[in-house]
């Protein structure tokens, strides 16, 4: 009996391996598995069991789902990085930071998804703007970018200005204008000539003209050179 007991123990990881693991692709998955998960941060595998990536998964916003690709609340993270860094990602999924344009394209080839961009003034105001299409194309296209279906949650809509538009840094500039937009505003985006939205420039603290659109600036929400305090990217797929 005790040589049956150690063969069995031994058997045991081969026995319970024939069950496929199923790694989540994203925060619906996560939520489609367990719907009490909270808000908080997940670990997925955008192009599988070697591609594990930590995301904030929000849980709450309009049915949760969505999985969190850009997010900044204090400015303890620097977002005026090169072409590398934006294609990789950075910064920690607790706080602020970047999912990485490579897994934002494998995700959204993967799935169709919607877009939500939730933002916050200093004074505690809150508004949304949503998109019921996104996605962005490979790296030998410059991670274009294709969002569409834009519905008012008091923010307006400044993103289709961005939309086809290739992705710009400071090292890479692509955009629409004689310039370097990535460059002049301090950041990096899907920058037409220049922007209406400047999700990844500098944290400031609201109003402030001292230096002119280098804020974090949604345009049709606060204007020019309003700097808001929270804003984040999120997409979830489309049902």
């Amino acid at each position: 009996m005790k040589l049956v007991s150690v063969v069995l123990v031994l058997l045991a990881p081969l026995l319970t391996s024939c069950h496929p693991l199923v790694l989540p692709v994203d925060c619906s998955d996560i939520y489609n598995h367990d719907n009490s998960r909270p808000s908080g941060v997940y670990t997925i595998y955008p192009i599988g069991a070697t591609s594990a990536l930590q995301v904030y998964c929000d849980m709450d916003s309009q049915g949760g789902r969505w999985t969190v690709f850009q997010r900044r609340m204090d400015g303890t993270v620097n977002f005026y990085r090169g072409w590398d860094q934006y294609k990789a990602g950075f910064g920690i999924a607790a706080g602020e930071y970047w999912l990485g344009l490579e897994s934002l394209y494998h995700l959204t080839q993967r799935k169709k998804y919607e877009l939500l961009v939730d933002m916050e003034d200093f004074e505690g105001k809150k508004a949304f703007a949503r998109y019921s299409s996104f996605s962005i194309d490979a790296e030998s296209y410059r991670y274009t970018l294709y969002v569409s279906g834009f519905t008012d949650g008091g923010a307006g809509d400044a993103l289709s200005y961005h939309n086809g538009q290739m992705f710009s840094t400071f090292d890479e500039d692509l955009d629409s204008y004689s310039g370097n937009c990535a460059r002049l505003r301090l950041g990096a985006f899907w920058y037409n000539s220049c922007h209406n939205t400047n999700p990844n420039g500098v944290y400031r603290w609201g109003a402030d003209s001292t230096l002119h659109a280098v804020g974090m600036e949604w345009y049709q929400w606060k204007g020019r050179n309003y700097s808001l305090k929270t804003i984040s990217m999120k997409i979830r797929p489309v049902l």
